[in-house]
């Protein structure tokens, strides 16, 4: 039987029997939802949640935010979600967007980058990018991480992305945006703590977003 992988050709085939029309034009539609599912399912999981990262060397620290609703589709499932982590001897914080099972294997690798690297954030970074795109495995993995330590903040991705950010702010998942211009515009215009701004940011959001709340997880580190 001949392939076919597109519509046209499915048109085409028209001319030939009912049964292999029905037989290319199943597989045809089969394969395509599958397709569309799994580009939904990954990208609802890595936006339906909103992370802010702040470093302020002017006041030696650094916070870490997230709201804590867990979306699966148009459902919440949980309220109290937390999606912020300490790791390296609470020297180092993290904030993760996309599935619990994908964060709590990205932890752990990263982790690992960093005892192997003395807590060196930036090396440990571009490592973790590294392996996430070669291994059969971690490249699979849908996600965007904030990570920050007293002299970095980066946002990492799977794509092989660790960006860091021009004005020590930034913002990542549905609601990213809409707490990114909200940190700046009080950390330029108002004199609250690191910690102040990153909730405002979040319970900012989480008026506008429908898949963020205002159920705040927060980690701070000072130094």
């Amino acid at each position: 039987m001949a392939e076919y992988t597109t519509a046209s050709d499915v048109l085409i085939a028209e001319s030939r029997s009912d049964e292999v029309d029905t037989a290319i034009w199943s597989r045809y539609t089969s394969t395509t939802m599958t397709n569309n599912q799994t580009a939904h399912n990954q990208n609802t999981a890595i936006n339906s949640t909103t992370i802010v990262g702040i470093r302020s060397p002017e006041r030696k620290q650094a916070i870490v935010a997230s709201d804590g609703q867990a979306t699966m589709e148009d459902t919440v499932i949980k309220n109290n979600t937390n999606k912020v982590r300490k790791l390296y001897q609470g020297e180092v914080l993290v904030g993760f967007a996309g599935s619990t099972a994908d964060a709590l294997t990205l932890f752990d690798k990263f982790e690992g980058q960093l005892e192997q690297y003395s807590g060196n954030l930036e090396r440990a970074a571009v490592e973790l990018t590294k392996e996430w795109r070669t291994d059969k495995v971690l490249r699979k993995l849908e996600a965007l991480m904030i990570v920050v330590n007293k002299d970095s903040l980066l946002l990492i991705s799977g794509g092989g992305d660790v960006l860091r950010p021009d004005q020590n702010v930034i913002g990542i998942g549905s609601g990213g945006s809409y707490a990114l211009a909200a940190a700046r515009a009080l950390m330029e215009n108002s004199d609250l703590s690191p910690k102040e701004i990153a909730q405002k940011a979040i319970q900012l959001t989480a008026s506008i977003d429908i898949y963020t709340n205002d159920q705040i997880s927060l980690e701070a580190i000072e130094w």
